[in-house]
């Protein structure tokens, strides 16, 4: 849903007054925490979307990814999760079973089982997952408990949804779309591993409203940023089909909800970059809001485990505001 419109109706649920709840839908974070004692957290996140990409394993894998990332964005460890299904009644029984199977390699992959789930029938195709987590209570990653100050740190590069959109209308071919595919399939598990060596103040990670839609989340604490846009990381071909205006739907709304949040961009931001910022992902990055002394030795530790895209994309500030430079 549109980012403005969702908040909108949770504005409207009745406050959630249970003190065991420690991360409830209020700040939009990427999963709910219920502490079960004062050593143990339940963190618990739901995530499910029509297919990205053409072959059924592919598909499933990367959404069990995709909603196991949300578990890695709080700091925490999956244990458990169920499927959601939504399938045409005339879909192949072999299709549905590739999608299913996908899901359950790649929770394997997290250390995990798929143990349950529901489906129903549905003229268009979803597939997701409910996964639940657990962490220490004082140690769970909030999305905007960041400081002024802090670096702000992305592990994967951007563009995955402009790159499938493109696919999708044959303005590129598979060999462009497979590095998107391969960063998609790719877990946060690491990543967040090596981030918990860390004082991270504040994670979350980029999925559908971008990475600008993402960042004002994280800066709803009070703290403003401010980011290079050459800094970012973006994967082969999606500047140019940027500049070619070959971009989604929701890449374009969440540019506007930007521009009415008050994201400001300097002038020498081009209409390319700005529309990749706002880029809606899947099984995006991590971004993190790390003490500055300890960015550059983050970076590189993600670099060398193998997370090329990883970058230092800019800080939080003290202002209020987010303002994005060449």
């Amino acid at each position: 849903m549109d980012a403005a419109v969702l908040a909108q109706v949770l504005r409207e649920l009745p406050k959630i007054d249970d003190p065991n709840v420690l991360v409830g839908s209020a700040t939009a974070d990427d999963a709910g925490v219920y502490r079960l004692s004062d050593e143990l957290a339940l963190v618990q996140t739901l995530d499910f979307f029509t297919p990205i990409v053409d072959d059924p394993r592919t598909y499933g894998q990367i959404a069990a990814a995709n909603a196991l990332s949300d578990i890695y964005a709080m700091g925490a460890r999956p244990i458990a999760a169920l499927a959601i299904g939504a399938f045409p009644e005339n879909m192949d029984v072999g299709v549905i079973a590739a999608i299913l199977g996908g899901g359950a390699e790649k929770a394997r992959e997290a250390g995990i089982a798929i143990i349950g789930g529901h489906t129903i029938k549905d003229d268009e195709p979803k597939y997701g997952l409910a996964v639940s987590g657990v962490a220490h209570p004082d140690r769970i990653w909030r999305n905007n408990t960041g400081k002024p100050g802090d670096a702000l740190v992305l592990t994967k590069p951007i563009g995955t949804g402009i790159l499938t959109t493109a696919r999708r209308n044959d303005e590129i071919d598979d060999a462009a779309l497979q590095p998107a595919i391969d960063s998609m399939l790719m877990l946060n598990r690491e990543a967040a591993e090596i981030a918990a060596q860390f004082e991270v103040h504040a994670a979350t990670d980029v999925t559908g409203f971008g990475l600008i839609g993402h960042l004002c989340e994280m800066t709803s604490g009070g703290t403003g940023a401010e980011i290079s846009a050459h800094a970012v990381t973006l994967f082969d071909e999606v500047d140019r089909l940027a500049q070619a205006d070959a971009v989604p739907g929701g890449t374009r709304t969440n540019y506007r909800l930007a521009l009415e949040n008050g994201v400001q961009f300097s002038d020498s931001v081009s209409m390319a970059q700005r529309l990749a910022l706002c880029d809606a992902q899947t099984s995006g990055g991590l971004l993190l809001a790390v003490p500055p002394e300890r960015s550059t030795e983050l970076v590189h530790a993600l670099k060398k485990a193998g997370l090329g895209g990883a970058s230092e994309i800019g800080s939080l500030t003290p202002e209020p505001v987010i303002l994005i430079v060449d």
